[in-house]
């Protein structure tokens, strides 16, 4: 009898899980087996232009594992629509196998399993292999456009301020980028870096308040394959509501849907042929926008990190979303006749480390920017009996190990953490270095406050989280995850109306209701007002890993999803 290779795979997974047999010694006779470079890049050309699209990289140089979402909460008109479908509902959708190459880096089943077999995923040398391929394929016909996200994400950018990400993306030629956590570096610095690259930062939505000008070009015309190509930068629209305004205290940011339609007519006027918004809205911002902004061919989306294998068409306009972190790499060839895009073909490409040649001068790079903190970084701090993640709407078991760090080194009864999305994986067994914290920590304004709230201001700041997560119109998402919480349980309703959202909200030490009138004493970091004090957040984390030296969070269970 014959049988299929990702069904032997799948076979001898689960007899390992069964017989307790080591699944790593088998990782890269699997990975050999299952997936080649070649299949990676794999591609049937389709007319003139091709986009290379990468997102939200955070500044991850090297190989890491990244847990896709077990929840992903739709509201509204986008209920159950993609990107809002995880797990078995995200296989079934795009009719995929479990236990597969894809399986493993689309979604979050059998995780811990599939890491283990086919490795790490990620590498800005991988991916710099991937986008020469490509354009070694399609000379003059190919753009590289980076989403934003790229500068911020680990302690080697915020020590450089951000100028070895900038390096990595002028080794790779990038055409053009937009922006978000950049701008968390500061005004000086970010105009610095700005004038360091050797292409266009584009963010058609940021305007001086003093002058009311713009701040950055808008859009950039380009000629691929004998095509005229627009590209127009669109920044994340709540960077001062998200991120701390006296970091940018002059420039005003929005979604500002007529400004976009007005690039896109000022580009069509000049004679593009095809239209290119690249992105860093969130995905259901960008839906809204690519149903009302007119003339739109490609919307290259940003910001909340979904990674989906195939293009959401909204009327004529087609969004593709990358991931994060330099686990995927879009392709998007365009086919352009009488003026207009006329058809397409996409891949989505995971970066598999293990099946993928470095390039050989980016790697060289990677390890000489990262040499004068090696020593820092590659201290190991302890290490993890389970997995170990962040992204999640609800939360993750990352988020949880900072919250217990908080409460533990700041004597609090409750520990605030933002819902970052950024920040590699551990699995189980895995050694916790500081680089994996800093991984998770690395910002401009990381101090760890220690602060009295009442009942009720903690039930406020939890529903105002939720109106700017779960409202139903998308203009009114700020995207990002849930803020996470320690010591507190409750019941979240998302399909509620604010103020309803959270519901029986208590003290998971004691299970008594929280009182509204009462004080408690709060933990958190990362607070967006200025003059915050406290110890940097990485090292009350690292310290408190130090004690422990082995770790174990299973999922969290104090926060309880309400269906609708």
């Amino acid at each position: 009898m014959l049988i299929h290779r990702r069904d032997f795979i799948q076979l001898t997974l689960a007899a390992l899980a069964m017989t307790g047999g080591s699944v790593s010694a088998l990782r890269g006779a699997i990975a050999s087996q299952s997936l080649s470079q070649d299949d990676i890049l794999k591609f049937q050309p389709k007319g003139q232009v091709t986009l290379i699209h990468v997102t939200d990289i955070h500044a991850q140089m090297k190989p890491i594992y990244f847990r896709e979402p077990s929840v992903n909460i739709g509201v509204g008109e986008v209920m159950g629509l993609p990107p809002h479908l995880t797990g078995e509902d995200f296989l079934k959708h795009y009719n995929i196998r479990k236990g597969t190459p894809e399986a493993y880096a689309l979604t979050y089943l059998d995780f811990e399993n599939l890491a283990r077999a086919y490795g790490r995923v990620g590498g800005m040398d991988r991916v710099a292999t991937l986008v020469k391929a490509i354009r070694a394929e399609r000379p003059g016909k190919c753009l590289l456009l980076d989403g934003g996200d790229t500068w911020q994400g680990s302690w080697a950018s915020l020590q450089t301020g951000g100028q070895d990400m900038v390096d990595v993306m002028n080794m790779l030629k990038t055409d053009a980028m937009t922006a978000h956590w950049e701008f968390t570096y500061g005004e000086d610095r970010v105009n610095e870096l700005v004038e360091k690259l050797k292409f266009p930062f584009l963010a058609g939505n940021v305007i001086n308040t003093e002058w009311e000008e713009p701040v950055f070009k808008a859009w950039k015309m380009f000629e691929r394959g004998g095509v005229k190509v627009a590209v127009i930068g669109q920044a994340f629209p709540y960077t001062p509501v998200a991120n701390p305004r006296y970091k940018i205290p002059n420039w005003s940011f929005g979604i500002r849907e007529q400004m976009m339609q007005k690039h896109v007519d000022d580009a069509r006027a000049a004679g593009a042929e095809l239209i290119v918004v690249l992105s860093h809205n969130g995905f259901d911002v960008d839906r809204k926008m690519a149903a009302r902004v007119k003339g739109i061919d490609v919307l290259l989306s940003g910001h909340t990190h979904d990674a989906l294998p195939d293009v959401v068409k909204v009327g004529k306009t087609i969004i593709v979303s990358s991931g994060c972190s330099g686990k995927f790499v879009s392709r998007l060839d365009v086919e352009v006749k009488d003026g207009r895009m006329s058809g397409y073909a996409f891949k989505l490409m995971p970066v598999f480390s293990d099946v993928i040649t470095p390039d050989k001068e980016v790697a060289a790079y990677i390890e000489k920017s990262r040499a004068p903190f090696e020593k820092d970084i590659g201290e190991v701090l302890g290490r993890t009996e389970t997995a170990l993640y962040r992204r999640g709407n609800l939360n993750g078991t990352f988020d949880d190990l900072i919250c217990t760090a908080l409460m533990e080194k700041r004597d609090a009864e409750i520990a605030l953490s933002p819902g970052f999305r950024w920040g590699p994986s551990l699995i189980p067994g895995q050694d916790i270095t500081a680089d994996d914290v800093y991984s998770q920590t690395a910002i401009t304004y990381p101090e760890a406050y220690r602060s009295k709230m009442t009942g009720k201001m903690l039930k406020a700041i939890l529903e105002d989280v939720c109106d700017n997560l779960y409202n139903p119109d998308p203009y009114y998402q700020q995207g990002g995850d849930m803020v996470r919480t320690g010591g507190l349980s409750y019941e979240l309703h998302a399909y509620e109306k604010m103020g309803n959202r959270i519901q029986n909200l208590t003290l998971t030490k004691t299970g008594k209701p929280i009182d509204p009138e009462k004080t408690y004493v709060v933990a958190g970091w990362a607070s967006v007002n200025e003059g915050v004090e406290g110890p940097p957040v990485w090292d009350i984390v690292k310290d408190w890993i130090r004690e422990k030296k082995v770790v174990s969070f299973k999922p969290n269970t104090n926060i309880r999803l309400v269906a609708k």
